[in-house]
């Protein structure tokens, strides 16, 4: 056993050193997006009208109609200009008055899907959502006008972006740039994706969804271009009895899926974007609120909310009007662009991060009951070229401690005892992208 662990310690040693800390690309990639671009596209998705589910779907000019098939024509101009890398097109389902308080008639929920196949893993997806429609005071009023500059023109100007810079890339695994409607009727695009990727078979990596990511200047009275939020569940809606009985005895009530995730987006922001300030929520969504990612939460995928920090809630669902002074209305003129940029380009690094990661290991198992050391067991991944070990104090928020062990499938971690940290494995690739960190599925006995 000794001569095993010698073994796996020179082995760690030796690989170390030809794992990237920091790959140029990344680099690159945040360099790309453009302020620019994403104003243009704002300003051009405020000036159909409203982009309420339930407007107009013939005219060239105004409603939701116009205003999607807009965006697919950009999604194919993308993928023209990278020789046909995306496969872009209309997912659809369709919704009645019966299906909740906020649909005023029948009509189709349309989303815009643009897929970037993967060359090694091509059904395994990373998602990037934006919102398509917007709203006024009345939820029901789908011909008054609501620009929705910044709810949510923001995050689909965004993911538009995020596609035109990737685009240039190829990943070892898809990434899927969405445009999803019926979000302020009751989530509805959102639920015909996930119900269409379960269909599909998709291996869903995690969604990022982007709701509001201009707004700098809170309602609050704080003004903060650097401050935004990353919300995430803290385990699945869909873990069983038996999962949530060895949560008990194991721990991992702040573990699952969606935390990791979020976790992941935290650590690569501060590696490559340290002048930012992500802020871990530890909540599905705001308090007694919803996104677009809940759906693909509720089908068991890891899903996360990107957003800004500081709303200003006079500008978030409101006719457009001055009442005491104070100007309602989501505007383009609300809109910080140099903002959107950087929120744009959290979700552009992640995304190419977790596409040129390998999987993450299926299984992981942890024993070291009344030892000195804690002891693992993982699957072994194909592509990975080692697998990290980390570790954290029980009460903090992030993944603290990492010991990298190179190519192997078990490990002794000497001198940490059990009982007082939280433990996980990542698969990392031959660039150094690192899958999102497995807490442990199984006991070692």
């Amino acid at each position: 056993m000794k001569k095993k662990l010698l073994l796996c310690l020179l082995t760690a040693f030796v690989s170390f050193p030809i794992l990237a800390q920091t790959d140029a690309r990344i680099y690159e990639i945040i360099a790309a997006v453009s302020e620019d671009r994403i104003k243009n596209d704002v300003k051009t998705l405020t000036e159909f009208g409203t982009r309420n589910t339930f407007s107009d779907t013939l005219s060239n000019t105004r409603g939701i109609g116009a205003a999607r098939r807009w965006i697919k024509s950009e999604f194919d101009n993308i993928s023209s200009s990278c020789a046909d890398c995306m496969d872009v097109f209309y997912q659809k389902d369709f919704i009645t008055k019966d299906m909740g308080a906020r649909v005023p008639k029948d009509a189709w929920v349309v989303n815009v899907v643009a897929i970037q196949k993967g060359t090694k893993y091509p059904n395994r997806y990373i998602i990037m959502s934006g919102d398509i429609d917007s709203r006024a005071s009345d939820t029901m009023d789908y011909t008054t006008d609501a620009p929705g500059a910044n709810d949510n023109a923001s995050g689909m100007a965004g993911t538009i972006e995020a596609a035109r810079v990737l685009s240039k890339y190829k990943f070892e695994n898809s990434i899927i740039y969405v445009g999803l409607s019926g979000e302020e009727q009751g989530l509805f695009g959102g639920g015909g994706l996930a119900k269409y990727a379960v269909e599909k078979g998709w291996d869903v990596i995690g969604i990022l969804n982007n709701d509001m990511i201009g707004n700098i200047t809170g309602v609050d009275g704080v003004v903060s271009n650097r401050d935004f939020r990353i919300f995430s569940e803290p385990v699945p809606a869909t873990e069983t009895d038996k999962q949530r009985q060895m949560r008990r005895f194991y721990g991992g009530e702040v573990d699952g899926i969606s935390r990791q995730l979020a976790r992941y987006i935290h650590k690569n922001v501060k590696t490559y974007m340290p002048e930012m300030n992500p802020m871990m929520i530890y909540r599905l969504d705001r308090f007694g609120r919803g996104g677009h990612h809940r759906p693909f939460n509720d089908a068991g995928f890891a899903g996360i909310r990107i957003m800004e920090a500081h709303e200003n809630y006079t500008q978030q669902h409101q006719d457009i009007r001055t009442e005491n002074g104070i100007q309602y209305g989501d505007v383009l003129e609300h809109v910080n662009f140099g903002y959107a940029k950087k929120l744009t380009a959290v979700n552009a690094i992640n995304l190419a991060s977790l596409a040129w990661a390998p999987p993450a290991p299926k299984e992981v198992k942890i024993g070291g009951i009344v030892e000195p050391a804690a002891k693992f067991e993982w699957s072994k991944v194909d592509g990975a070229l080692g697998y990290k070990i980390y570790w954290r104090d029980t009460t903090s928020p992030t993944w603290d401690h990492s010991h990298y062990v190179g190519n192997v499938t078990e490990f002794l971690l000497e001198g940490i005892v059990i009982d007082n940290f939280f433990f996980g494995i990542s698969s990392v690739g031959k660039d150094g992208f690192e899958s999102p960190v497995v807490f442990p599925n199984a006991i070692l006995r």
